[in-house]
């Protein structure tokens, strides 16, 4: 087994049956595993139709109750690595992240030598469609105050759709990480920095979903703004052991 996509659902029914087709439309094979945290809207219940269609290739975790974007990751890279899975995907529902995107992640990890890819989102300047313009500007002045606080080169700090290869998160340990919401995503990429793994971007195109309803709020960002200090702190006070060549 190569590669598995975590798409983690939380009333999604608008939009999970199209996500699944579009992946499993792709030329290369991916599996997906959704972690469905209950989803009173029936998310899960159109998964499950569907894995009768795709039984060697779609899986499912429900979860009692909405537990966090970060919980949701954590349960699905523990699930993937103890199936084998050598690269572990997270990617948006909402169609925010373009399936046809995933070939390239995988191919700047399989053969061009990236422990994590990124689909970063300002690597070529600020590729971001249907978001007003205070969320762009939030968006990309978070990322570079993490950039400068952590010292990571990266430039979309904040990004939720990522290649792991599996030594990466074996590494960091997902149990370990301490944020659970948006700063989840930052904490992740800090912690693969300081073990020294090679993390690179990969620009994509990301589009606001056009179906069903955004998760995001300025208080989430605030989580962020103020985590980072957090993990720059800790980071001061542990050692990480580096990457070995």
């Amino acid at each position: 087994m190569d590669s598995i996509v975590i798409i983690p659902t939380y009333n999604e029914k608008e939009n999970i049956e199209n996500i699944i087709r579009a992946v499993f439309g792709l030329e290369k094979v991916f599996h997906i595993l959704i972690v469905d945290d209950g989803s009173p809207d029936g998310t899960a219940a159109i998964v499950k139709a569907l894995q009768r269609e795709f039984p060697e290739r779609l899986f499912l975790v429900e979860r009692a109750g909405k537990q966090g974007l970060g919980t949701a990751y954590i349960c699905g890279f523990k699930w993937s690595i103890e199936q084998g899975y050598d690269y572990i995907f997270e990617m948006d529902a909402d169609f925010s992240h373009n399936p046809k995107d995933l070939p390239r992640l995988y191919a700047a990890c399989r053969e061009q030598g990236a422990d994590v890819a990124v689909g970063s989102r300002y690597c070529g300047g600020v590729n971001v469609v249907n978001w007003p313009l205070g969320r762009v500007l939030m968006s990309y002045c978070a990322s570079v105050y993490v950039r400068l606080v952590t010292g990571m080169k990266i430039r979309d700090t904040t990004a939720g759709f990522k290649c792991y290869r599996r030594e990466v998160l074996e590494t960091i340990q997902p149990d370990k990480i301490h944020f659970k919401g948006y700063a989840f995503q930052i904490e992740m990429k800090f912690t693969a920095y300081q073990y020294g793994f090679k993390l690179v971007e990969v620009p994509i195109i990301f589009v606001n979903r056009m179906l069903g309803t955004s998760k995001m709020n300025s208080s989430i960002f605030g989580e962020a703004l103020f985590g980072v200090l957090k993990l720059k702190w800790w980071s001061l006070l542990r050692k990480y052991p580096k990457k070995k060549a």
